[in-house]
């Protein structure tokens, strides 16, 4: 089943492209007509590329890995971070850090920094500086939250990245390609959709176009995220009823054994090597005896 139907997509104005004169040829075969100059998108198109990747979203969220959203422009800023938060999954809704991907470990220490500063003012040497120091520290520390704050729980390199305009995030998406992240991107009429491994074409400037394709995407995501909860939880039982089973079973095999085969073998061999000793201390008391006469004998002689 879809996940969106054509009259969603038409309210939504995902078919809206831009002008004649500003489009890119490489988007000739997702393009339906043009229309007063304007070039209309094909929404069947739009309906099949969402589905795509939508599903590869899912899959990456059951695997447990992460993917990071990419939108700074300001009618996607607060849509995509009210979206993507629900989720738990980093975003950059302002200027990309140049470097970020490719450059991923010192933008660690930035992180790592502003952890320290949160530290530093719950301690007691905070109390101990100068108000010109604590407002110098405070202003790095909100610079650094509005552009990193998003990615402090980004541990290591996203699974895939998702843009809402690749043309306006085009540092972005070559850092991707450079390091070979998957890159799933709205593309309008007027951008490149070559390098883009997953095509979602549509509107990339009217906000509800943003908020629909969006909200596909989180719903994927937390669809794998459930399911991978589900898949965990089904192994944690299956853990532990192996581990319930395998005592039970374990006892049942040694009494058995014990009653069956070595209590019978016991007594039997026990009464065998009885009697070969009685046998035996009975020739020897006839020996004893013999012995005994002969040499009474011997002495009357």
């Amino acid at each position: 089943m879809p996940r969106t139907d054509f009259q969603q997509l038409l309210d939504a104005g995902v078919h809206f492209g831009h002008l004649k004169r500003k489009w890119n040829p490489q988007m000739a075969p997702y393009i339906f007509m043009e229309k007063n100059g304007i070039h209309i998108i094909d929404l069947q198109k739009t309906i099949v590329k969402i589905d795509e990747a939508a599903a590869a979203m899912k899959q990456i969220a059951k695997s447990g890995r992460r993917v990071l959203f990419v939108a700074t422009k300001k009618q996607a800023k607060d849509i995509v971070s009210e979206l993507v938060s629900s989720v738990k999954m980093p975003y950059v809704t302002e200027r990309w850090p140049g470097g970020m991907l490719t450059n991923f470990p010192t933008i660690r220490k930035a992180v790592k920094k502003m952890v320290s500063i949160d530290k530093m003012t719950k301690d007691s040497s905070w109390e101990k500086l100068s108000k010109r120091e604590k407002l110098q520290i405070s202003r790095q520390r909100a610079k650094l939250e509005k552009v990193l704050g998003s990615i402090a729980d980004l541990t290591r390199l996203p699974a895939a990245l998702f843009i809402v305009d690749v043309m306006k995030e085009k540092i972005a998406v070559r850092e991707a390609q450079r390091l070979g992240i998957p890159v799933f991107g709205i593309v309008d009429t007027n951008s490149n959709p070559n390098g883009i491994d997953f095509v979602i074409p549509a509107n990339d400037d009217a906000s509800q176009s943003i908020q629909l394709i969006t909200s596909v995407m989180v719903e994927a995501i937390r669809e794998g995220l459930q399911e991978r909860k589900m898949d965990k939880d089904k192994d944690d039982e299956d853990d532990d009823s192996e581990l319930d089973e395998e005592p039970r079973r374990g006892r049942r095999t040694r009494k058995s054994v014990v009653k069956q085969e070595v209590v019978p073998v016991e007594e039997e061999e026990s009464e065998e090597v009885a009697d070969e000793d009685i046998e035996e201390e009975d020739v020897d008391l006839e020996d004893e005896d013999l012995d005994s006469e002969e040499d009474i004998e011997e002495d009357e002689e």
